[in-house]
């Protein structure tokens, strides 16, 4: 067998492909590891809990289990966040909240948690706004107040 001689350039494009290579493992090995800051909201739960058990709403995922914590369950998405440090979780097994902090992996680094406000307060003005309608035609606040006044509703699709 004949020994195979590389020429200086034919190193040089060995070594910048052995680099590219490092270069793209390391990127993709810590893609996961970047912090995320933010909110998310969802329902308290223990975390002996699993995510399929929280979205039937198990009578289990609201029980006090010695050695589980509080977990942050999100019915958006069907996902299960761990919280640390416990101490900022406000509000008890199955209280709504809004979680504020930083995402790793699956663990959100609380900096604070409230609970969960949806929509306008009674007796509070909406805020103008434009949209379109199912026939495309612009609807305004103003162009959807009756005599009484108006009434808004909005809910989320029945189809997910």
């Amino acid at each position: 067998m004949t020994p195979l001689r590389l020429t200086s350039t034919s190193k040089i494009l060995c070594l910048a492909a052995v680099a590219v290579v490092f270069f793209a493992a390391s990127t993709f090995a810590n893609q996961g590891a970047t912090s995320k800051p933010g909110f998310w909201s969802g329902v308290l739960v223990t975390s002996a809990c699993n995510a399929d058990e929280a979205f039937s709403e198990s009578p289990e995922c609201l029980k006090n289990v010695p050695g589980a914590e509080i977990a942050l369950y999100d019915d958006t998405n069907r996902v299960m966040y761990s919280l640390s440090p416990q101490n900022k979780v406000t509000g008890k097994l199955g209280d709504t909240v809004t979680v504020h902090g930083t995402l790793d992996d699956d663990t959100i680094q609380v900096t604070s948690c409230g609970p969960m406000a949806i929509g306008l307060e009674v007796g509070q003005k909406a805020p103008d706004f434009s949209l379109k309608d199912e026939f495309g035609n612009a609807q305004t606040l103003e162009s959807l107040k009756g005599k009484n006044g108006t009434v808004l509703l909005f809910f989320r699709s029945a189809d997910w």
